[in-house]
Parts: structure tokens; C-alpha cells; sequence
């Protein structure tokens, strides 16, 4: 099983002083944050993808990967490939982050491409309810 799978934290989200619901304290993982359930790990890729959108102007899925795998540490361009294949999005399109439609596949991808192996919708979509509520 993948680290991100094990903490729970689909998007291998690091650690940081920014505190998410659902998250488990002390870390038992000394970069990645862990999680109680997957689905406050895709609560928090949504609350993520949300602050980069509000707080940044990132807008677009090029954008939003570029900062989420920089390519100081990753294959940014492939992954930014991989996740416009799996969700049909454009890379320059422009994302409502408070759209379920767009947000839900998007999480999945993050994960899949993250981890290694499909997301389990239902927490991607419990994660989708969490963020919402």
C-alpha cells in the first residue's frame, strides 16, 4: 500500500502549519499529514485546490499541479497529462472549484497519479460532502 493510502492522504498533502479538519495529531509520518479516514484526505485536496483558486488566482489544472507537484520534485508536465486524460479536462481551462462534477474526478486523478492505483469514489465523494457541508 502506497504512504498516501496508508496516511489516509490521497494527495500526499505535506505537512505544514495549516491545520484540516479530520487530521490526525501527532503525524506518525514526519512530511506527509496523515488523516483519520480517506475521506478528510480528499476533503483536504479540495479545501487545497479551493485556496489556490481564492487565495492565489490559480485557475486552470496546469496551474493547480504546477504548485501541488512543482517540478523541483516532480514530472509536472506528465502529470498534469495525466490527470487532463483521466478527467478530460483541458490543461488551460478555467475550474469552479465548488463544482462537484469537475472537482470529484479531478480529486480522483490527483489520486491516482499520487498513488498509484484508482481512488475508491465513495471516499472521494464522502470527501466531496465534507468539503460542501
Amino acid at each position: 500500500m502506497s504512504r498516501g493510502l496508508r496516511n489516509n492522504n490521497p494527495g500526499n498533502i505535506r505537512r505544514s502549519k495549516v491545520r484540516y479538519r479530520g487530521e490526525v495529531h501527532p503525524s506518525q509520518d514526519p512530511e506527509f499529514r496523515q488523516f483519520s479516514a480517506p475521506e478528510w484526505g480528499y476533503r483536504a485536496i479540495f479545501v487545497l485546490l479551493d485556496t489556490y483558486r481564492v487565495r492565489y488566482g490559480l485557475r486552470t489544472v496546469t496551474q493547480m499541479i504546477s504548485r501541488w507537484a512543482p517540478p523541483t520534485e516532480n514530472r509536472t508536465q506528465a502529470y498534469i497529462d495525466a490527470v487532463c486524460r483521466m478527467t478530460g479536462l483541458s490543461p488551460d481551462e478555467p475550474l469552479d472549484t465548488r463544482d462537484r462534477a469537475t472537482m470529484v474526478p479531478l480529486a480522483a486523478a490527483i489520486s491516482r497519479v499520487e498513488n498509484g492505483t484508482a481512488a475508491v469514489m465513495r471516499d472521494v465523494e464522502r470527501g466531496w460532502a465534507l468539503f460542501s457541508d
